[in-house]
């Protein structure tokens, strides 16, 4: 495969369905599809995906045909979108700019009226200052602790509104597209193939997966909530603005409340200056549209209820277009009926921004192309000694094709935790299922180890029941964002792929970690108390997580993982390796890599 080519198209190749007589001699160049999915000069996304059909590399199905044609009607309408956004961000700086500098003379005014001057003015002040107690007094009664504040930033904001105007009206955006379906069904594919075509398109774009974005929520949670604690020791300081002005101290110490005032009310609660931090980089000083890719949304408890509420909503209000994915349709997210009204909200948000596609197929296409191609050969059952000998073997060749000398590290995880690594080489790593999934770890630990090996081994799986839930929920992430990082993968486990998730039938899984986001480093985890009406508090002692998820839930989960374990054994998804995996597209030494690539290649082929 060539190097340097763009790593984010092939990854949608992997769930590509092709005909029984292409795929059985899987004589595909996923460089040319990735090409077709992704060419700025392509002739339409809907042109490329019946392209593929025609050249039998996709198999034609009606539901994906009609995702792909509503996907190219929103590619279409985000051109002029984009130049709307960039004409409204440009308006919209000078607005602020011009409200903030008038802001700043009204209160230097009100500030010079407070700067004591000659006698006959403190007269009139004095005598102004009698009439103002005698007329609280009278009122006293009726106004709450910080009114005056209050009515002081109403009548300002008020001026403000008469002298510089209301502020720009955003141009209306297109609907985005919410695309939901069976496992395998090929949602991922083509959000993925719209992705890659909005390049050049549109500046500001993110694609997320579910824990990806659940744990960026919370750390851009912690972030704000730290600062404000750091404001709030420092409340006696002045900035160096307010300083420098021609007043006394009194009346300084004044404008700083005022100032602070301000800020207090425009940061009711954290959920939306988490919103405004989590798709566009402030910094830039790019302007233009927003679109946000967010694959497999799921309200698996409370916390993911009103945070997707909180900053979904904020995001589409302010002109971000959404085209996400997930198993199931907006309405059957909450079937614990967590949080009804916040839920119900959410829902209607989606609606009003958002078109609703179903993709109706039956068929997991993951287990289509294994048909053709899947040969176990990265995953090894029984736990007997013939399929250890395989294992180790694979270990063994695998390590000494790239050096060969096993070391111990430890890498970062985000929050300050670490995670030691006991068996490592030039990005392959060993681990034994109870290490990774016997101990409250999670999503951000999976993460930080798919981004930093490009090949991992996993011994000892068991069979998993409702006996160690936790353990399975955690392996259902592992596998996750391993495929989602699109890792080489080897197993040994205790039964084959199929019959790996047992006893489903029990009742709900009840998992206290696969969604944690805990840092020893603060001395507790980092969720916020999630208050009724939906704020998450910027204060408060953090709270335990629970996370509920129902039978049925489970059974995606479950399928998911099956669906996926299945598709990391083929040769399609192992030739994409080289390509995808941040490992190789950081600065490794060349012959590591060429050996690493060789080696897994020709297992492949």
């Amino acid at each position: 495969m060539k190097r340097g080519t763009s790593t984010s198209t092939i990854y949608s190749l992997l769930s590509l369905r092709f005909t029984r007589q292409q795929s059985s001699k899987l004589g595909v160049d996923p460089l040319s599809v990735r090409f077709l999915s992704s060419s700025a000069k392509s002739p339409g996304l809907l042109n490329q995906y019946k392209h593929l059909v025609e050249r039998g590399e996709l198999q034609h199905d009606p539901f994906q045909e009609r995702v792909a044609s509503e996907l190219e009607s929103l590619l279409g309408r985000l051109e002029q979108y984009e130049r709307d956004m960039e004409e409204y961000h440009v308006k919209l700086a000078n607005w602020k700019q011009n409200r903030e500098n008038e802001r700043r003379r009204l209160l230097m005014e009100e500030a010079e009226s407070k700067q004591p001057g000659d006698v006959w003015t403190s007269v009139n002040k004095r005598r102004s200052k009698l009439a103002e107690t005698l007329m609280f007094r009278k009122s006293s009664e009726n106004i709450e602790p910080g009114v005056g504040k209050w009515v002081s930033y109403l009548n300002r904001e008020r001026k403000l509104d008469s002298l510089v105007g209301r502020c720009p009206s955003a141009p209306h955006a297109p609907r985005g597209l919410y695309i939901y379906g069976n496992v395998g069904s090929g949602k991922t594919m083509l959000m993925d193939m719209f992705y890659n075509a909005t390049e050049g398109i549109v500046k500001h774009r993110q694609r997320y997966h579910f824990h990806e974005a659940m744990l960026k929520i919370n750390e851009d949670m912690h972030k704000i909530w730290k600062n404000q604690v750091r404001e709030k020791s420092s409340q006696s300081s002045i900035s160096s603005w307010i300083m420098n002005l021609p007043f006394d101290t009194k009346v300084k110490e004044w404008v700083a409340a005022e100032e602070k005032y301000k800020q207090e009310v425009q940061m009711k609660n954290i959920l939306p200056a988490v919103a405004d931090k989590f798709l566009v980089d402030q910094q830039a000083g790019q302007v233009g549209a927003s679109i946000l890719c967010f694959d497999e949304i799921q309200t698996v408890d409370v916390f993911a209820i009103v945070a997707l509420s909180g900053i979904v909503s904020r995001l589409l209000s302010t002109g971000t277009v959404l085209v996400a994915t997930s198993n199931r349709a907006p309405k059957d997210l909450n079937q614990d009926g967590m949080q009804k009204d916040i839920f119900q909200k959410f829902v209607t948000k989606l609606e009003e921004h958002c078109a609703f596609v179903l993709i109706g197929s039956e068929i997991d296409y993951r287990r289509f192309i294994a048909q053709r191609s899947f040969d176990q050969m990265h995953y090894f059952w029984p736990s007997d000694c013939t399929s250890v000998g395989k294992f180790e073997k694979m270990w063994v060749e695998i390590t000494s094709q790239l050096g060969g000398q096993i070391t111990s590290e430890t890498i970062p995880v985000m929050f300050g935790r670490k995670l030691e690594v006991s068996e490592s080489c030039n990005g392959v790593a060993r681990f034994a299922f109870d290490f990774l999934c016997g101990q409250p770890v999670g999503a951000a630990d999976y993460i930080a180890l798919a981004k930093n090996y490009h090949t991992v081994f996993i011994s000892d799986i068991p069979t998993m029941s409702m006996r160690i839930r936790d353990k399975a929920r955690r392996f259902i992430t592992l596998i996750d964002e391993l495929y989602n990082h699109h890792c080489c993968l080897f197993c040994l486990a205790a039964t084959s792929i199929e019959d790996l998730f047992q006893g489903t039938e029990e009742g709900a899984l009840f998992d206290l970690e696969s969604f944690q986001f805990e840092t020893e480093a603060e001395g507790g985890k980092l969720r916020r108390n999630v208050l009724v009406e939906g704020n998450v508090g910027s204060v408060g002692a953090p709270t335990a997580i629970v996370s509920m998820l129902s039978g049925q839930e489970e059974m995606f989960a479950f399928r998911r993982a099956v669906s996926r374990l299945i598709e990391m054994q083929t040769p399609l998804y192992l030739k994409g390796v080289r390509n995808l995996h941040p490992y190789f597209q950081r600065r490794e030494p060349a012959s590591l890599v060429d050996s690493a690539a060789r080696f897994q290649f020709q297992q492949s082929s």
